[in-house]
């Protein structure tokens, strides 16, 4: 399969799944927490995505808001503000629109080869604009956009750009922030128009989140490539790591990309999944707090009680602590404590903040271990800023 960035959809719609109100006037469904939860994923991804016809309703900022994040941002070498990208069929954008004159960054656009020649002049150098074919084609967009090394993408909409993605499979998380009123009128735009999805009655989403923001809820589910369902299957057996776990795996490194930068800890994710491949409980690093690990706040979301536990496996991008300063446990005595049975890992720990070990401990106590090095290198990718030697 082509090489893509993981992609997050963000969208805020009413109970009854309008996105907007009809006619001229803009309305806001989100409330000052949500605004802040999509700013810390906006600061968290390499690249945000809007439709054409967003900049033209919408005229957004695509900015990081928060002077925290984008110091955080800096510091891990990066620019303050993600890239930004649009796809446009008819190549009818406005230079002056705050997509292109907000922020020193880059700017993508993608369109049909025949538009490019007039979009380009149109443009005058505010944006790159890039052949996608004709229609364009999402997924050599993504593939273009790997290249670039662009490896998470959030598309903040609009509602067929959103639609687009889900419906051919080219999704790997989708963050729907429900407002708690409805708007009530045929006319306005909906969130999942009538179409062909793939996430359908016989192979639903997974429900990997709620959170509560306000007096909004905020719904988090995991899609996986449509190729192939169930993307994300039951946990493999043993010490053999199963296409099912690669996967699962994967979801891990990338919540490890939403953590709170730090120069003095690894960013990482962790998945704890039930034998019937349902998700139990995601954490990622410093989630709550500057000292939470990953396997830490992943269990704590779980009764010691709940017997799903002894069937589940723990996916993890980096090997659980062994020693740890900040706190009394640690997260290999806390998975051993918690009943499971089986750990998947990508990552040895390196000896940079402490000593490593944890695998070793979880062996001793009797749990299987398997390791992915194929996925190892994705996992240290995350934490270059932090590691001694390697470019940031």
């Amino acid at each position: 399969m082509t090489q893509r960035p993981y992609v997050l959809l963000s969208c805020a719609m009413s109970a009854d799944g309008c996105l907007d109100a009809p006619g001229p006037s803009r309305l806001v469904l989100s409330g000052a927490a949500d605004l802040d939860r999509v700013d810390g994923e906006r600061a968290a991804s390499d690249a945000i995505m809007v439709g054409a016809g967003t900049i033209r309703r919408d005229d957004p900022r695509l900015l990081v808001r928060s002077p925290r994040r984008r110091a955080a941002r800096a510091a891990r070498g990066q620019p303050e503000h993600p890239a930004v990208v649009t796809v446009t069929a008819s190549g009818g954008l406005d230079p002056g629109a705050r997509f292109f004159t907000h922020g020193p960054r880059d700017r993508f656009v993608y369109c049909p080869a025949p538009v490019i020649a007039g979009l380009s002049k149109r443009l005058n150098g505010c944006a790159e604009v890039i052949d996608a074919g004709q229609p364009v084609q999402l997924g050599a967009v993504l593939a273009d956009l790997a290249g670039r090394g662009i490896a998470r993408l959030m598309v903040e909409g609009g509602a067929s750009l959103l639609s687009q993605f889900l419906a051919a499979g080219l999704a790997d998380e989708l963050q729907l922030a429900v407002a708690p009123f409805f708007v009530g009128d045929p006319a306005a735009p909906r969130f999942a128009p009538p179409g062909s999805y793939p996430h359908g009655p016989g192979w639903p989403m997974t429900l990997a989140g709620t959170r509560r923001l306000g007096g909004m809820v905020v719904l988090r589910y995991l899609l996986g490539p449509a190729a192939q369902p169930p993307a994300y299957g039951p946990p493999g057996a043993g010490g053999e790591v199963s296409a099912a776990d690669r996967d699962w795996l994967r979801h891990a490194i990338a919540l490890s990309r939403r953590c709170p930068p730090s120069a003095s800890a690894f960013s990482v994710g962790a998945v704890v999944v039930a034998a019937d491949g349902s998700v139990l409980a995601t954490g990622y690093s410093r989630e709550g707090s500057p000292h939470d690990h990953a396997e830490e706040a992943a269990l704590a979301r779980l009764s010691p009680a709940d017997p799903r536990l002894a069937g589940a496996t723990l996916y993890s991008s980096l090997e659980p602590c062994r020693f740890r300063a900040s706190r009394p446990r640690p997260c290999a005595e806390l998975v051993i404590g918690a009943g499971l049975r089986r750990v998947v890992l990508a990552w040895l720990e390196p000896p940079v903040f402490a000593p490593g070990g944890g695998a070793a401990l979880l062996r001793e106590a009797g749990l299987t271990v398997a390791e992915d090095a194929d996925l190892a290198a994705q996992a240290r990718a995350v934490n270059a800023a932090v590691l001694p030697g390697e470019p940031c």
